[in-house]
């Protein structure tokens, strides 16, 4: 039984809600980064999500809310049911990983390795930023492809048991394709991920950098 345990049991109810109904919580994205359309996902250096996550184990079943904002150097990670309590805050920059659960703060310089000490949740967060936008990781074997070279399904095999990853549908956010729903399996632990909502995001400075000088007017010149 994992430390999520308690909490799990004692707002059942509304978590269970909050998967069925998607949550109209905004985010605030941080002042350096700006909103931008690309054509590829693997394009965005930056890119905020918000979802759902439904997690289950051979001891637990777990639905909640999820937002992440990735970077190319961090990684900021939220999971909040639909009154807007925070269940977990994990957060990963430079090598250093902290984690906040039941009032209390865990580091680690280990992402995956602090979550699943401190939740039982043997989870490859590493892979997920590539997954979730239906890109593949350092290890996987695409099995089956649809008509549009989309994987539908994949084998990643760099821990054992294996990870078997299927993407269920896709969508277009930002003007680029990414999964709408996927499935993440492995003998002890099942993942199902929905992507509400997908921005990618680029930071302000470049985006000052690329703008033109403004052209002179006649009476100047």
């Amino acid at each position: 039984m994992n430390n999520l345990s308690s909490f799990t049991k004692n707002t059942y109810v509304w978590v269970i809600l909050s998967f069925i109904f998607i949550s109209g919580c905004s985010t605030t994205i941080p002042d350096n980064l700006v909103p931008v359309s690309v054509e590829q996902v693997e394009q965005a250096q930056a890119w905020e999500m918000q979802g759902k996550l439904a997690v289950r184990t051979a001891d637990d079943k777990f639905s909640t809310n999820l937002y992440w904002l990735h970077t190319q150097t961090s990684d900021e990670l939220k999971l909040t049911t639909m009154l807007g309590t925070t269940v977990l805050s994990l957060s990963s920059t430079a090598g250093d990983t902290l984690l906040e659960l039941d009032g209390k703060t865990y580091t680690d310089t280990n992402a995956q390795r602090l979550l699943a000490r401190i939740t039982g949740w043997a989870i490859p967060i590493d892979a997920l930023p590539l997954w979730i936008t239906g890109q593949l990781s350092e290890g996987d074997k695409v099995i089956n492809q649809d008509s549009l070279n989309r994987p539908i399904k994949l084998i990643n095999s760099n821990q054992l048991p294996a990870w078997e990853v299927s993407f269920k549908s896709w969508q277009t956010q930002s003007d680029a394709e990414l999964p709408r729903l996927l499935e993440i399996n492995r003998d002890d632990i099942r993942l199902k991920i929905q992507v509400s909502k997908w921005q990618a995001l680029i930071p302000e400075k470049q985006i000052m950098t690329n703008i033109p000088p403004p052209i002179a007017n006649e009476s100047s010149l």
